[in-house]
């Protein structure tokens, strides 16, 4: 069988990162200090951990712990002052006493920050981290000029754009009208790289005709995927923070808004995936990371971690055989299957309109 080709991969702009990076997001995130200075600790050793099984690409953003992540990023960066670790950061979600995220300018105030807070001099990866622009857009095109200029002057080697998105059970309009948005801020932004939460689960979106690693090949962008894993659900093993009980709608950002009917079905689903690769730990992780990670060869993955076993098991996932195409198509028919049953259910649930 082929080995999984785990050698560096050319994201643009002279960017080349491991197939598997590190996401920041769950760093920071206890509002308990005493908690916190203790959790510190543990994920600086995950992040260490990272660096050992050959991460290169770090990926966090100011409002991942409204800066904490990014300084806790910073402590690993200066004990590697000669390694070459990309650093990736985004701007758009923190408003601070601006009028907007985007606002005059913000995002050179956040960037000095981010660049404090990890301790270096310039950026490989700065992501506008939102799609919202104000009303009709008015803080666009000072967005645009600004992160030009990062780029122009070499405080930041390249410039990034959130890739499109929706919810469980969108209806095709949504769809169509989300891959609208994301096409007309992709032309205007021109982005180097398009960062997006991807997975088995995600529901399809077509740009132009194609898919989105179809597409941005086509535009010479890279793509950074992340939640690759559905916060656990892939693996088998979902943390409860990522469902919701019945009838909940409130979740913590950045988690998948199943409810816990549909986790259910999702295990269910994974069953079929058990029974014809078997039910070795770590067999599931392998398929959902590989099942991204061989889409396209200009593509990596982040993954976020709450342990060292995490880290450990999701790179060593890489060192083995890549899949087949015989294989793929296996997995990707049983997670059709479940994205299928989700949006069925999700659209079921759905608040039916009022009749006369």
């Amino acid at each position: 069988m082929t080995a999984f080709d785990s050698t560096k991969r050319h994201l643009g702009r002279g960017l080349f990162a491991h197939p598997l990076g590190v996401n920041c997001g769950a760093i920071g995130v206890s509002e308990d200090p005493q908690q916190t200075e203790v959790s510190d600790g543990h994920f600086l050793d995950g992040l260490r951990r990272a660096v050992e099984l050959g991460a290169t690409l770090f990926d966090t953003a100011d409002c991942y712990g409204a800066g904490h992540a990014e300084r806790m990023l910073g402590r690993l960066l200066r004990e590697h002052p000669d390694q070459r670790l990309l650093t990736s950061s985004k701007v758009g979600r923190l408003r601070g006493s601006a009028p907007h995220a985007y606002a005059g300018r913000h995002i050179h105030h956040q960037f000095q920050q981010t660049l404090e807070n990890l301790y270096t001099e310039e950026l490989d990866l700065y992501t506008l981290d939102s799609w919202d622009f104000g009303p009709e857009d008015r803080y666009l095109g000072g967005a645009i000029e600004q992160m030009c200029a990062l780029r122009d002057v070499g405080a930041v080697r390249a410039i990034g754009m959130r890739g499109p998105y929706v919810p469980y059970g969108a209806t095709l309009a949504e769809r169509d009208a989300c891959a609208a948005r994301f096409l007309h801020l992709f032309r205007l932004i021109r982005p180097n790289i398009v960062w997006t939460r991807f997975n088995a689960l995600t529901p399809v979106i077509t740009l132009e005709g194609e898919d989105l690693f179809a597409f941005t090949a086509r535009y010479g962008a890279g793509v950074i995927l992340a939640a690759p894993l559905a916060h656990g659900l892939l693996t088998g093993r979902a943390p409860r923070s990522t469902m919701l009980p019945p009838g909940s709608t409130v979740r913590p950002r950045g988690m998948t808004s199943l409810t816990s009917e549909k986790a259910a079905r999702v295990t269910a689903g994974l069953q079929t995936l058990r029974v014809h690769f078997g039910n070795e730990p770590g067999t599931l992780t392998r398929l959902a990371l590989l099942s991204c990670l061989q889409k396209a060869d200009h593509c990596t993955a982040v993954v976020g971690f709450t342990s060292r076993a995490q880290l450990e098991e999701s790179f060593g996932c890489l060192s083995g055989p890549a899949l087949t195409t015989a294989e793929l198509e296996v997995i990707e028919k049983a997670y059709a299957q479940v994205r299928d049953g989700i949006e069925q259910q999700s659209r079921r649930q759905m608040p039916q309109p009022v009749r006369s």
